[in-house]
């Protein structure tokens, strides 16, 4: 018995809370260490000076926009692949897993190709000019050939998932992001026997590091679940494969691009304020990713979960996974709120000593915190919601949550109340979309058992 057998028999047999939380653990390191790119890349790339920061940057928005469609490929896969082994057809798995990782290449093909030959008029039409232009040049041709190795780990990954096996992913997670920082200083700076190469070795570094993630996710799919067949399919089935993909594939790419737009809207609107208001901002928010860590990797091993039960016909478990769900993201997210209502300008004052900072730090940590609970079971929600062939319901709860609720009462709140009108509206928005998350999962559910 292979062990995608034994993980199968594992979520479709073993006790619901306890199956969700050993997925969900190992997750919550992986999810974490993917914070060390960022950091360690601004860390060591700001010591260079303010013009490969500000390069460093200006690049954000492409790489998260190339994160966005791989992450979206990865969760149209892992839906797909999950309930292909819930149902025990093989016979598919192996064409989903081989027809979605031709998609990424492909997708990588095309984006390498127009990334190339677009670094200086899409970073001029940014704004960038001058040495940081030229800085993002040196960046982006390094990331963009190194690509291929930032799209497919994805997809990779998310298969191996789909398979039940969250430990080796998130193991492979934390890997690649200690690979890179550890090469970081080494590269950036010429350390030993390395090349100085400046903020070029920012980019190497991060590639080099997603290619030992490139590298484990093929040798986990070829020989130890063999799960990876080279057999060249008929047109046919492989636009039939895509297409299965694409369907969920797509509204979550998008989904994922609203986040940092949204987020961008909200930067602007406490930018009014000043810098202190959007340095506290930006420090409520780094401690907000931390506090749902756990919630956010509880949503990534939803999938698998729901996807293998529903591929099984066991419909009760799915909606037994998510009474599970709601009931842990009122404890973690309330015992969230607790703490941080209680430690707030602490955990401010951790990351800097400005008063003024610290302020507008607590004050987010005290008011969204409290609505942590229902933006936990939203994000649970809408991973269950895609891999039940939802995905529309799924992208339609973020569109409401980030410009129906979150940016039109942000503008408003601050007109009345100021940051505390901007971080009220957040906090309605959390909970509102927590609301709708939960009534649009009891009718999907209603519907899949009648």
């Amino acid at each position: 018995m292979t062990k995608a057998e034994i993980n199968r028999t594992r979520i479709l047999e073993d006790p619901i809370g306890k199956t969700l939380m050993r997925l969900a653990v190992p997750m919550i390191f992986g999810i974490l260490s993917m914070v060390v790119y960022n950091l360690a890349d601004t860390f060591f790339v700001g010591r260079l000076g303010n013009e490969q920061l500000a390069a460093l940057s200006f690049t954000f928005p492409v790489v998260m926009f190339v994160g966005s469609i791989a992450l979206g490929i990865g969760m149209g896969t892992s839906a797909v692949v999950s309930r292909a082994v819930g149902k025990q057809d093989y016979k598919a798995v192996h064409r989903l897993v081989f027809d979605s990782l031709l998609l990424g290449l492909v997708v990588v093909g095309i984006l390498v190709a127009v990334g190339l030959s677009t670094i200086r008029p899409l970073f001029t039409l940014l704004g960038a000019e001058g040495l940081i232009l030229d800085y993002i040049v040196e960046y982006m041709q390094t990331w963009y050939i190194g690509m291929v190795f930032v799209v497919v780990p994805m997809v990779g990954n998310n298969i191996i998932r789909a398979t039940g096996d969250s430990k080796t992913p998130g193991m492979v997670m934390v890997l690649g992001a200690a690979t890179n920082f550890t090469l970081d200083p080494l590269l950036i700076y010429g350390i030993g026997p390395f090349p100085e190469l400046g903020i070029q070795g920012a980019a190497l570094a991060t590639v080099i590091g997603r290619s030992l993630t490139f590298f484990i996710a093929l040798f986990v799919l070829i020989f130890r679940e063999k799960l990876l067949k080279l057999t060249i399919p008929r047109l046919s089935e492989l636009w039939a494969s895509w297409k299965r993909i694409l369907y969920i594939a797509v509204p979550n790419a998008l989904t994922k691009m609203i986040v940092p737009l949204g987020a961008g809207f909200i930067t602007r609107v406490i930018s009014s304020y000043g810098p202190e208001a959007v340095a506290g901002y930006g420090i409520a928010t780094r401690v907000e990713f931390f506090a749902l860590a756990s919630l956010n990797a509880l949503s990534s091993v939803m999938g698998p979960f729901i996807g293998q039960n529903l591929g099984a016909g066991k419909t009760e478990r799915v909606g037994e996974s998510f009474t599970v769900s709601r009931h842990f993201s009122l404890a973690v997210g309330g015992g969230v709120f607790i703490l941080l209502l209680l430690l707030a300008d602490r955990v401010a004052g951790f990351f800097n000593t400005d008063p003024a900072i610290i302020s507008v730090a607590a004050l987010y940590m005290r008011v969204v915190s409290v609505a942590y609970a229902a933006q936990g079971f939203y994000m649970v929600a809408s991973a269950g919601l895609n891999v039940m062939n939802r995905p529309l319901h799924a992208a339609s709860l973020s569109l409401i949550e980030m410009f129906v609720l979150s940016v039109p009462l942000a503008l408003l709140g601050s007109r009345l109340f100021g940051t505390v009108g901007v971080f009220s509206a957040l906090s309605v928005s959390y909970l509102t979309t927590g609301i709708l998350a939960y009534l649009v999962v009891r009718r999907v559910l209603a519907q899949a058992r009648s």
